[in-house]
């Protein structure tokens, strides 16, 4: 456990976090490199089927990236993302895992620092829970 390294699976809206991403990037900005981020058009695609499977498949937190709320470039992608992801996490206590494996943050694309803030929390807080406990049982 002294060496663990989580695994997050991240999607990232293309319009605002996946640039903010790419604004941290390009500034140096230092955040641990645990994330595998994958571009979305929109949080609001991010389907909870694809987050049950990553940590499924092994990821030990999901990291979903959007718009602000109000923001979205599809309108009301972030809000539908919000309400899948209230229900998903509902789902995970029911299921017994914690529901601090997923989380959703809005980060726009001038906020490099944020979304490099968030990527290191969420990176320390995977940490503190150790494993993810279902990907050894599960895992193809």
């Amino acid at each position: 456990m002294a060496n663990f390294e989580p695994k997050i699976v991240g999607f990232l809206c293309n319009w605002c976090t996946y640039a903010g991403a790419d604004l941290a990037g390009t500034s140096r900005i230092q955040y641990p490199p645990n994330i595998r981020p994958i571009r979305v058009m929109c949080s609001g695609s991010v389907d909870s089927v694809y987050i049950l499977r990553a940590l499924l498949e092994g990821a030990d937190g999901v990291f979903i990236g959007g718009c602000h709320p109000g923001d979205c470039h599809y309108v009301s992608g972030n809000y539908k993302e919000r309400r899948r992801i209230t229900v998903l996490k509902s789902i995970l206590k029911s299921l017994g895992l914690d529901d601090g494996r997923v989380w959703i943050r809005w980060v726009s694309a001038s906020e490099g620092k944020r979304y490099a803030d968030s990527i290191s929390e969420m990176t320390s807080h995977l940490k503190r829970l150790g494993p993810n406990p279902v990907s050894k049982y599960w895992s193809l």
